[in-house]
């Protein structure tokens, strides 16, 4: 039986982290909440729907899917599958199924789900967000022929695969890095869509100016860096 783990980065979720675990399917092995220095009830409300929660007191996207990765890999049974998913209630849990169909059943390596414009609920995604996932796909396509379409976080990749990527990227250049990465080792991916809806609570990262800025230099910097290699 193939072997799922999800991945919750959280930093002040408490109004939507047991939304989000609830509706995970029963498919999954362990949803493992990555607290990310909040300072709300995220870890109580995660707990008390059965996560595993750790803690990572380091600010930074990166730093929390990094320390769920250490986590697991300690762990004397490995996963088949890990899953990433944020912990604002913005994705629709319950797809996590489509997301990881294309590895179970036509054999690829890496599946983001990709926020197309049919299925977002208006006002989800802001203006930053759009055009810096366009801007990012574009210098991606051009530079190295890809066909992505999104910077997606809800995404499945191979536990064996990711562990060939050697994720580095301690904040906001994760997703960018590992869509890099999977171009540069060659792994079959794919995209599927995905509905996306409003958020609860606000971004902290395109919610603000500041971290639309730095998540927008940081993402251009991974492109850059790749495409001179």
């Amino acid at each position: 039986m193939t072997k799922i783990k999800v991945i919750i980065p959280a930093f002040n979720e408490a109004d939507s982290i047991a939304e989000v675990i609830k509706e995970i399917p029963d498919s999954v092995d362990e949803i493992i909440v990555v607290n990310n220095n909040s300072t709300d009830e995220t870890v109580q409300n995660a707990e008390a729907v059965g996560a595993t929660v750790l803690t990572e007191n380091r600010k930074g996207y990166g730093y929390a899917c990094l320390k769920g990765m250490d986590y697991i890999a300690e762990q004397s049974n490995p996963p088949d599958i890990i899953v990433f998913i944020d912990g604002d209630y913005s994705d629709y849990p319950e797809e996590l199924t489509k997301i990881v169909s294309p590895i179970l059943n036509d054999g690829y390596d890496f599946v983001i789900g990709s926020r197309v414009k049919r299925l977002r609920e208006e006002g989800s995604m802001t203006p930053q967000q759009i055009f810096g996932n366009w801007l990012a796909t574009f210098l991606m396509k051009l530079f190295f022929r890809a066909t992505f379409t999104d910077l997606g976080p809800f995404r499945a990749i191979k536990y064996d695969k990711l562990l060939t990527l050697e994720m580095e990227d301690k904040t906001y250049g994760w997703t960018v890095e590992m869509q890099l990465k999977a171009l540069k080792k060659k792994l079959a991916y794919t995209e599927v869509p995905v509905r996306y809806k409003k958020r609860i609570g606000i971004s902290k990262v395109s919610g603000t100016v500041k971290g639309s800025i730095f998540a927008g230099i940081k993402i251009l910097g991974w492109i850059f860096k790749y495409s001179l290699k």
